[in-house]
């Protein structure tokens, strides 16, 4: 288990933060389409990613609030094509699922996503990673505030939810 503080903003200046990213030297990975399937569990969020790029299993505690919010992640990486979907499915039923076309880059331990997220629309997230931990929780802080500030983020684009919860909203507002 590793510790992220993670800020979400929605986005109406990819291009612009696309361009920080690189006169910042950031490693670009590439894009990516996922999907994330969140199942239905009784503690934290548990997700099966699938994409080109990033395949894994996550589960992970993250409470719902503006700016930069504590999550406790762990990570397990699973192969595409792999029958573990089938089988939590049926195990555990599915909550909600999330299509996106991601771009992820990085700058150390930095992640960031350039999302357009199906029925949500342009998203900007960033992540300090503390894979090993050496970072303090006040350090992986200050490195968000230090990017929020830079791609120009404010207050009101921030965002609490996470893209699962945005869906599952929008869901029951159609019901």
């Amino acid at each position: 288990m590793h510790n992220n503080i993670e800020i979400k903003a929605r986005s109406s200046n990819q291009q612009a933060i696309r361009d920080l990213l690189k006169a910042h030297q950031a490693n670009f990975k590439g894009i990516d389409h996922q999907i994330d399937t969140y199942f239905k569990v009784n503690q934290g969020r548990l997700k099966l990613r699938e994409g080109n790029i990033e395949n894994s299993l996550i589960h992970y505690y993250r409470e719902n609030q503006a700016g930069p919010k504590l999550s406790k992640v762990s990570l397990y990486q699973t192969s595409p094509g792999a029958g573990l979907k089938a089988v939590l499915s049926e195990a555990l039923g599915i909550l909600v699922v999330v299509d996106k076309q991601r771009e992820i880059y990085f700058i150390d331990n930095v992640k960031f996503h350039i999302d357009r997220v199906k029925d949500l629309g342009a998203f900007i997230e960033i992540e300090a990673i503390d894979s090993d931990g050496t970072r303090s929780k006040e350090d992986l802080q200050q490195q968000c505030e230090y990017y929020l500030a830079l791609f120009g983020i404010r207050e009101e684009e921030l965002v609490e939810d996470s893209y699962s919860d945005l869906l599952a909203g929008l869901q029951s507002t159609k019901n």
